[in-house]
């Protein structure tokens, strides 16, 4: 098999994975009616939409990083496992103690939207 053809396929497989991934966020909020969600599922939502925006914003940060040009197609296969770690530290990026505080920002915003009382929330 070509080398080219494998890395076209990962190359693909990446595309679609990162389309996937942002189709699912959207489709979760656009198909949530979020007034009656709980607690728990307003701040999932919240931690899910802050790890999209951190992995988006590493994925920017790789780019600005000077690469040697594509000399055979593994950069392709390279470039869809980079990804997979770029989402893994993305989401611990989120779950940690030192987290940038954006989906607590988005969950006191959403509870102020849907008339939910932030403290009651939060016990």
């Amino acid at each position: 098999m070509d080398i080219s053809n494998i890395a076209s396929m990962y190359s693909d497989a990446h595309a679609t994975a990162a389309n996937q991934a942002a189709s699912s966020l959207q489709n979760k909020i656009n198909g949530k009616d979020y007034q009656n969600a709980s607690k728990e599922e307003l701040m999932n939502a919240c931690k899910e939409f802050e790890a999209y925006f951190v992995e988006q914003m590493y994925k920017a940060m790789i780019k600005t990083i000077p690469s040697e040009s594509e000399k055979n197609g593994y950069n392709n296969m390279v470039d869809f496992y980079k990804d997979e770690m770029v989402q893994k530290i993305s989401k611990e990026t989120t779950e940690g103690t030192n987290n940038l505080g954006l989906a607590q920002m988005l969950y006191e915003q959403m509870c102020r939207n849907y008339g939910i009382n932030i403290t009651e929330a939060n016990t």
